[in-house]
């Protein structure tokens, strides 16, 4: 298989063009090639997508498949018509669906937001990434000979930029045994899919040129087991004190990502849905995760490999300060907040 990787040197796509090499495909990856060092084997071609005309060494080339994971819809427009007779794996985001307190949902049965088919600076519009993204889609749908989309829940592993997981493995690698701030109810759902099962995934539905669209995350899990597995492959056991959200929201802490923030944790019952659909299309399309403990031990690894990468989340300092106003908060019939 030709495959077209559009990106190639970042995170998903970058596990992506480095997967299908391992294959033995032959991969060319469309970048400006400014973000990082592209994995062996894959062939570059310069593209500025934002200001350049599609290369004349892609137009020629015949690629058998073209995976794409932008949110411009002008760069898909593009992209597209001139490349419309491979098939395409249109990386998308579970933020297309406009209902994120219902779980269970996925392709099919959750309502999409309203398209956007034109570009938005998300620093000037933060909520226009989810339309922007089902714009993408419709653009695909219609511009390409066949298709797959695939919507991501929370990415993590190695590599990650966002930094919205890494604060775990950090953390929890540096209790050992002592007491951890966890967030919210132990038993809230959370979704979570290793980059590199992501990207196999799409290497497959590219192989086989499946149709069709499918949520691509892990299985719904309680929020207690994520947060054990991370600490037992980073070697810890700690002590954890669960945080009710009403208080977490007191102390000023704030869900998901971002200075003073606990990844992981998103208010709840509004954001139920979200990290809960329903992936039985997608296992039975073939996608397949690995364990929590080994992307934790394996992000760890990479972050001590990549100390500037970014880590978001609670200060230690800020985690005992709110540690030590939960514990000492009044307790009616007894202590609360821990959680054996």
């Amino acid at each position: 298989m030709e495959l077209l990787v559009l990106g190639g040197t970042v995170f998903l796509s970058r596990a992506v063009a480095e997967e299908a090499a391992r294959r033995g495909h032959g991969v060319t990856a469309a970048c400006r090639g400014a973000s990082g060092r592209l994995p062996d084997g894959v062939r570059h071609v310069a593209w500025d997508r934002a200001v350049d005309p599609v290369p004349e060494a892609l137009t020629g080339a015949g690629f058998d498949a073209v995976v794409d994971v932008a949110r411009h819809p002008s760069w898909v427009r593009t992209a597209v018509a001139a490349l419309p007779d491979a098939h395409w794996v249109f990386v998308s985001t579970i933020n297309v669906y406009a209902d994120d307190a219902t779980p269970s949902g996925g392709p099919g049965t959750l309502p999409l937001r309203e398209p956007l088919l034109d570009d938005v600076d998300l620093r000037e519009d933060p909520d226009a990434y989810g339309p922007m993204k089902v714009g993408c889609e419709q653009l695909v749908a219609a511009g390409a000979a066949s298709h797959t989309v695939v919507r991501p829940g929370l990415i993590i592993g190695p590599g990650d930029p966002s930094g919205r997981f890494t604060y775990w493995p950090v953390r929890l690698a540096e209790a050992g045994g002592d007491e951890v701030l966890a967030p919210g109810d132990p038993d809230d759902l959370m979704q979570v899919i290793d980059a590199r099962d992501l990207a196999g995934w799409i290497v497959d539905l590219a192989e086989q040129r499946r149709v069709g669209a499918f949520d691509g995350t892990g299985p719904a899990v309680p929020l207690r087991q994520i947060l054990e597995e991370a600490a037992a492959g980073v070697g810890a056991a700690p002590r954890w004190t669960w945080v009710g959200q009403e208080f977490l929201a007191e102390q000023e802490v704030v869900p998901w990502m971002g200075p003073r923030s606990v990844p992981l944790f998103l208010p709840r019952p509004e954001y139920d849905g979200m990290p809960a659909h329903d992936l039985t299309p997608s296992f039975e399309a073939g996608l397949t995760v690995r364990p929590v403990a080994e992307t934790a031990r394996d992000t760890l690894a990479w972050l001590r490999e990549h100390p500037d990468a970014p880590v978001t989340g609670l200060t230690r300092d800020e985690e005992l300060e709110v540690l030590a106003a939960w514990n000492s908060r009044p307790q009616p019939g007894g202590p609360g907040g821990q959680h054996p």
